[in-house]
């Protein structure tokens, strides 16, 4: 194979405009888009994950794309899964001496890959939880130490981490001639930054068009399929909010407000995330995402 290519990652907060800049860095490179969405991952879950497939198309030309729509409306799909599935589709491209070019709002699918986390994928054991459940959240606490440092506190906060981070160190201690771990990758990374106002106005406009294009629809479809509100509604957001109102819990405006809200509240979260991953040393590229697209891309080609 030749020389890998630099990773080049596109990443923003919701409605700050990722995908069509991914999908014209992707053009003027010769490369494509792997995704680094959570919920893009489900067939048929398209209007409510913004999928917005159209924008794969540049002058008539298709961008290809991976790492959507790939698994069933149900599926637990883990972190585990996502690094599994992206190594796979980036090393195809490099092998087709394409460029790779990641995009997405899901900070910790990002950074496992940027950095070549260590995740192995650890079964349930439910007689090691039921030992465990007895016990103190200090006790369980001081257990995990004796298998490794803490130096991640939210493991700690409360009990069920606990016991599932023991239980991984359990499994990963009677696993060890298993290599789960993933090299880190070179990377150059571009962000969007959005204003506040700007990007809560682009949130509510994009909602508004959302559910006028079938949202609503979608999920009674997908109900309909045979998946289940709880299913649904554990992919959050609109998934949640919408499937709450199909089944009747909430009016449409009820709806229509509390997932705004929880939106807008995602995009906060996504960039405390963005924030904190530039603390724990990456580089990223903040770029103005309210510039016209030509001045986008000349400022992120100019940084590859």
């Amino acid at each position: 194979m030749n020389q890998k290519k630099p990773l080049i990652t596109v990443l923003g907060p919701t409605a700050s405009g990722k995908t069509a800049l991914a999908v014209q860095l992707a053009y003027h490179l010769d490369g494509e888009v792997l995704s680094a969405d959570s919920r893009q991952v489900y067939r048929r879950m398209d209007i409510g994950t913004g999928k917005d497939l159209s924008e794969y198309v540049v002058k008539g030309r298709p961008i290809p794309y991976h790492l959507i729509d790939i698994r069933e409306p149900g599926d637990k799909y883990t972190l585990f899964d996502y690094q599994h599935d992206f190594h796979q589709a980036y090393e195809e491209i490099l092998t087709r001496e394409k460029q790779p070019i990641l995009c997405g709002g899901t900070g910790l699918y990002i950074e496992s890959v940027l950095k070549g986390y260590n995740l192995p994928d650890v079964p349930p054991n439910p007689k090691l939880r039921a030992s465990l459940e007895e016990r103190s959240l200090d006790e369980l606490s001081e257990l995990l130490s004796s298998y490794r440092p803490l130096h991640n506190t939210t493991d700690t906060k409360n009990k069920r981490r606990v016991i599932r981070a023991i239980e991984i160190e359990v499994y990963k201690s009677q696993q060890r001639d298993v290599d789960t771990s993933f090299p880190a990758i070179e990377n150059v990374i571009v962000g969007l930054t959005i204003d506040r106002e700007v990007r809560r106005a682009n949130i509510t406009a994009r909602l508004k068009t959302r559910l006028q294009e079938g949202m609503v629809e979608e999920v009674e479809q997908l109900l309909e399929s045979g998946v289940t509100p709880k299913e649904l509604i554990y992919y959050g957001l609109e998934y949640k909010f919408v499937t709450q109102h199909v089944i009747g819990e909430l009016s449409r405006e009820e709806m229509s407000q509390k997932l705004e809200i929880a939106i807008h509240q995602f995009a906060k979260r996504q960039m405390t995330w963005f924030r904190g991953m530039e603390r724990r040393g990456f580089t990223i590229h903040w770029i103005d995402a309210s510039l016209p697209m030509e001045q986008k891309v000349e400022q992120a080609l100019s940084l590859v």
